[in-house]
Formats: C-alpha cells, sequence, structure tokens
C-alpha cells in the first residue's frame, strides 16, 4: 500500500481532477475505513480469521488491479471503494496473533508485528517513488502491490489452521481470568459459550444472520465499560497527530531548516520505532507484563517530551525529543491495544480492534481541524494543543487505575496450571508452613491447591519442580512461619496461595 499512496496525487492530477475532487476522493476513502473498520473486525470473530483474511486480501487485491487500470477519474474514485472497505488486514491480522498466542507474551508479538509493519511503511515510498520514475510507472506500482496482495492470500490458503486449539487457548486464559474479574466480565457481555469455537460453517450462513450477529456484538461493545480505554486511545491518537501536523512547518519557521532535513529527522523516528518494537519484549518483562503501568508510564513519557518539543530552544532539543518519542509512542501503541484485548476478551478480539481502528480514524479527522485552528496562534501551538490532550488521558488512567490492575492481576495468573477447584474450603482460611532462607532474598512461588491433599505434600510436590539453586552451599536453615489464607472475599483467585520465601534444596528435598 504505501508503495502506491504517495503517487496517488500525483495520478489523479494527471487525469485531469481538481484539487477539490481529489480531496473528496481521499475523504471518502478515510469515511469508508471509519465506518467499515467495526464491520469487517466483529465480521472476522464470527466466520473466523481465516476466511475474513483471505477475504479482506482478495477484495484488496481486486481494489488495486482496479486502480493500475484507472484511466478516468470515474474508475480511480471506484477503485478505492474495494480497499475502503475492506483493507483492514493489519486490524484481523493482529487479531489472529492475539488468538494464537498468550496475553502474557502478546505484547511482544505485538511489538515486532508492528515492527515489520514500520519496514514495509519505510521500504514502501522508496520503493514506489524509484518505479515512478520509468513510464506507466504508477500502474506498474499498482500492479506490483496487487500481485503482493495475491501472494499474501496465497500463503494464508496454505498456512496450517487449526481453530480448534485456539479456541481451546482462549477457554483456557479465560478460565484464569474470569476468576480474577467475574464483574467486569458480567458489565462487558462480550463472553459467551457460543463464540468459543468457530465453525467452519459460520462462513457460509445468510448474510442477514451474520449481518444481525455483527449488529448484536457492536451493541454488545457500546454497552459496556471499555468507554475510558477508547477514550485515552483517541485522546494518545490526536495529540500524537498534532505532534506531525505541523512538524516540517514548524522547524522551517522555528529554526530555518529545510523541509529535507525534516523528512530525515522523520525517517530517523521511524527507524527508530522499528528498533523499539523489537525491544518491546525485555521492556514487558522489566515491568512484569503489568501493561497499565507500562501504558501510564509510556504515555507520561510521551507527555513529556512533546512538551520538549514545543519549548525546544535549538533544534537539538528537537533532535532528542524526536528520538525518544519514536520509543513511546510505539510502546504505547502496543500496551493500548494489549489492555483492550485483556479487559475486552480474546473472543471480540476482531471487533475491539476494529473499534480502536474506529477511534483513530475520528482522530484523523478532527487532527487536522485542531491543528489548523492551533497555528493561528502560534507553530507551537499544535504540539501545546497534544500536551494538554494527553495529560487529560492520563487523568483518566489515573482515575480508572483499580480497573486496569486488577485485570493486569488477572494477566499474570492465567498461564496457571489450574487443579480442580476446591468447594468453598478455603472460605474460612487456612494455615500453611512459610519457608524463608537467610541466604537468598525472599521471592515468591505461586501453588495451584487442592483439597484433597495436605499443603506439606502440596508444597514439595509444586517445589519439586522449582528451578532454585544452592549455589554451591552445603547446608541451609528453614524457618517455618504461620500466614493466613485470604479468603474467597478478600482474593477472587482461591485455588492459589502465595508463599515467600526461597525453598533450597539438594536433589529431592521435600517440605516437611
Amino acid at each position: 500500500m504505501r508503495m502506491v499512496v504517495p503517487l496517488m496525487n500525483l495520478h489523479i492530477k494527471s487525469l485531469g481532477a481538481s484539487h477539490t475532487v481529489a480531496g473528496i476522493i481521499g475523504s471518502l476513502y478515510g469515511v469508508m475505513q471509519l465506518f467499515s473498520s467495526t464491520f469487517v473486525g466483529c465480521w472476522s470473530d464470527i466466520v473466523g480469521r481465516r476466511y475474513s483474511l483471505l477475504a479482506c486480501i482478495l477484495l484488496s487485491a481486486l481494489g488495486y488491479f482496479l486502480l493500475g487500470n484507472s484511466t478516468t477519474v470515474f474508475l480511480f474514485a471506484l477503485s478505492r471503494v474495494p480497499v475502503g472497505i475492506f483493507k483492514h488486514t493489519l486490524s484481523i491480522s493482529k487479531a489472529l496473533l492475539s488468538d494464537l498466542v498468550s496475553e502474557r507474551d502478546r505484547p511482544l508479538v505485538m511489538g515486532r508485528f508492528n515492527a515489520a509493519s514500520s519496514v514495509g511503511f519505510i521500504l514502501g515510498p522508496v520503493v514506489g517513488g524509484y518505479l515512478a520514475e520509468f513510464e506507466g510507472g504508477f500502474y506498474q506500482t499498482s500492479f506490483i502491490c496487487a500481485s503482493i496482495f495475491l501472494l499474501n492470500g496465497g500463503l494464508v490458503w496454505m498456512l496450517p489452521w487449526s481453530e480448534e486449539n485456539t479456541s481451546n487457548r482462549d477457554h483456557y486464559q479465560d478460565k484464569g481470568t474470569n476468576n480474577c474479574s467475574p464483574k467486569s466480565n458480567h458489565d462487558l457481555h462480550l463472553k459467551s459459550a457460543s463464540s468459543r469455537v468457530v465453525t467452519n460453517s459460520s462462513f457460509f450462513q445468510s448474510p442477514w444472520i451474520q449481518v444481525a450477529t455483527v449488529l448484536k456484538r457492536i451493541k454488545g461493545i457500546a454497552c459496556s465499560n471499555l468507554w475510558d480505554i477508547f477514550l485515552v486511545r483517541f485522546l494518545m491518537s490526536v495529540a500524537i497527530l498534532l505532534y506531525y501536523s505541523n512538524f516540517t512547518l514548524a522547524l522551517e519557521e522555528r529554526f530555518e531548516v529545510k523541509p529535507l532535513f525534516a523528512g530525515y529527522l522523520m525517517s530517523y523516528s521511524s527507524a527508530l520505532g522499528v528498533l523499539a518494537g523489537c525491544l518491546l519484549g525485555p521492556i514487558t518483562r522489566l515491568y512484569g507484563h503489568n501493561t497499565y503501568r507500562l501504558l501510564l508510564h509510556s504515555s507520561t513519557f510521551t507527555c513529556t517530551l512533546i512538551l520538549l518539543y514545543a519549548s525546544a530552544p535549538s533544534i537539538w532539543m528537537v533532535i532528542l525529543s524526536s528520538t525518544f518519542l519514536a520509543f513511546s509512542t510505539t510502546i504505547g501503541r502496543t500496551c493500548i491495544i494489549d489492555l483492550e484485548l485483556t479487559v475486552g476478551g480474546n473472543e471480540a478480539s476482531g471487533t475491539l480492534l476494529g473499534v480502536g481502528q474506529s477511534v483513530t480514524s475520528v482522530g484523523r479527522i478532527i487532527a487536522p481541524l485542531l491543528s489548523g485552528i492551533a497555528q493561528e496562534f502560534s507553530p507551537c501551538g499544535p504540539p501545546s494543543l497534544a500536551v494538554g490532550l494527553a495529560l487529560l488521558a492520563i487523568v483518566i488512567m489515573n482515575a480508572n487505575k483499580q480497573k486496569y490492575r486488577s485485570h493486569g492481576s488477572a494477566k499474570s495468573w492465567s498461564r496457571q496450571q489450574w487443579l480442580p477447584e476446591p468447594n468453598g474450603w478455603l472460605r474460612q482460611g487456612a494455615w500453611v508452613l512459610l519457608l524463608s532462607s537467610s541466604v537468598l532474598a525472599p521471592v515468591n512461588f505461586v501453588l495451584p491447591l487442592h483439597p484433597k491433599l495436605s499443603y506439606s505434600q502440596q508444597a514439595g510436590r509444586h517445589m519439586s519442580k522449582s528451578t532454585c539453586a544452592l549455589h554451591g552451599r552445603s547446608a541451609f536453615q528453614r524457618a517455618a512461619v504461620p500466614l493466613k489464607l485470604h479468603t474467597l472475599e478478600e482474593h477472587s483467585t482461591s485455588q492459589t496461595v502465595i508463599i515467600p520465601g526461597v525453598i533450597l534444596r539438594k536433589k529431592k528435598t521435600v517440605l516437611k
């Protein structure tokens, strides 16, 4: 796509269209993307990722094929219709990745996916500009783009698919997360038993049934308590768009630099964004997979950097802010998507990503208007307004931090191997043994409990899998300290107990 987009204005001008007509056609594409992203994302939840992704890829290829044959303004406008409605391959691919990986690994995988997409955004305009130098270069570029879509469709068709395994993984994660946040799941109304397994026959259902199901799911999203997450996404998106809206013009007016330098600086930031996507895994591990905290810190950092850019006394401060802003914005985009999927649930991932894309599209419509008004006062007006919007997003996140933290804790439990749930035997609390060592710093072990086994049997059974080492020592001390368990009302994860302390063992030491 990025191969063709920079060349479109030149091509439509060569067809004899006025600037107004070109602007209307460009706005038509944005409006279609705005309203279709939610429907297509929800449709992918119903018929399955494979068929929806194939349909979007093939219809997008059709649009670029028509674009390669557009010799009139009408054909040019017609070619934008299938692309505007169905070019949501990135959103469906993200939903597919969300189905295939665990919640703890999702930020890492999303970061790498965004990094790969950023590479395409960097290389696409370069390749398209090179091809445009030849005679009929625009048509060749359009056909090459359509061929790439067809190649992607063939790869999607040939890949091995296992919807059953995906649904089983979702069910396994739901069992862990539902215990931690039953109220929020009740509020969302997004998870249902009928949506756990997506059958191939869903694709061949009546279109009216599919449309009714899509509308029902969208209504569930509208009635959910996800408004704050989407509002945060909207505010941060508008803030970042305001930062880039007059970037070249502001640098020219404030520091008298050429547009070429601004282009180099933006390419430099894009390259750093690719690096940030690759580093997202270590960063999330550093934060203990707490997406909310990472999002809050990255948003605060983004707000600070935009403020630094707005008040920069020299071009070197602009370069410094652009360097770190590439990291904070990349991390923030990935974290907000991960938080949407964590709170909303995996079964509605396509719907959630579609709504999120629609929210971002609204921001793309509003940001140029706000930027134009702010520039009437000062070249620093748009970034100054962006700082205010980012601060508002941070305030909203802090006001709802309890909800985010509850889902963050649910996420940390989602990969535990659960034993059968006890029948209320833990409600009144119990006493367990706690081991600690005077040699190493205490750590926490999370043990699933079984009602038919004693605490010592279970602790020895699970601690035998511990990776703690002796570090060459021949002796160690143990101390038994009573610890009262949380009741079911105090701790929603009733089938677990946290034992602080380090277990040092030689060979097969068993807790007595």
